[in-house]
């Protein structure tokens, strides 16, 4: 080989190196941008198959009960209990709250906060799509993926979405199979207790339990049921749910 070809060998290894890299690159920024957008889009009409965090559950030893039920079928309690203690602002905000997360940051005592500031857009986000461990690529991800679901989606399907994949315990997924494993009845019959106490365990669904509820537990679920009926207007983005004068 001569020394011209010699020289140039390098330079053109660098070449293709850089090109794989921005290949990679290109190929990466697509499947986050579009790989998000297109599940959201399918998500819009049909049931999500299964979630990462399922997958990671059943693969360490646990169970999958899930049963899929339509918003206008799981009655108002459900609904109206976890927009009560989990985003009181559902109805008024795009996919953060920045008053609740200003109130968690405050409320912060040795840079560990005590209670979590995440919307229910931003936990569907996160069920749906996402890994269950903490990280700012997580986060990143998580906070794109929010705003894609806000501007797709309306309020009433993310809701949907939310209650059908939300963890109440080992195994137990959505609000149809939680109703039924702690009060062995379909989530539409759930009284407004029964929905309060499903609701408080969901900070901790792993630990704590809505059919022998701790004290703790069972003065959140009062609270919550008591919160359910002064929301009134913050309910009417979801017109299944939405306040009624009785």
């Amino acid at each position: 080989m001569s020394e011209a070809a010699t020289a140039r060998a390098p330079a053109t290894r660098r070449r293709v190196v850089w090109r794989l890299v921005r290949l990679a690159w290109l190929a990466g920024y697509g499947l986050f941008i579009l790989l998000p957008v297109t599940l959201i889009s399918i998500y819009e009409v049909a049931a999500p198959p299964i979630t990462p965090l399922m997958v990671i559950r059943a693969i360490g030893g646990e169970g999958l009960s899930r049963d899929w039920v339509d918003i206008e079928d799981m009655g108002q309690a459900a609904p109206r209990s976890v927009i009560a203690s989990e985003d009181n602002h559902f109805c008024e905000h795009w996919g953060f709250d920045w008053g609740e997360l200003t109130r968690v940051i405050d409320e912060t005592d040795d840079d560990r906060p005590r209670r979590g500031g995440s919307t229910i857009t931003q936990q569907t986000a996160k069920n749906l799509f996402l890994w269950p461990n903490r990280s700012y690529v997580r986060k990143a991800i998580e906070a794109y993926v929010t705003l894609m679901m806000e501007l797709m989606l309306d309020k009433r399907r993310i809701l949907e979405l939310y209650l059908n994949e939300i963890e109440f315990g080992p195994g137990i997924y959505g609000i149809e199979a939680a109703a039924q494993h702690y009060f062995k009845k379909p989530a539409a019959k759930l009284s407004a207790r029964e929905a309060g106490l499903l609701a408080a365990i969901l900070p901790n669904p792993r630990k704590l339990s809505a059919d022998k509820p701790g004290p703790k537990t069972s003065r959140k679920a009062n609270t919550i049921v008591t919160r359910t009926q002064q929301l009134g207007p913050l309910f009417d983005c979801v017109p299944e749910i939405a306040w009624t004068k009785r």
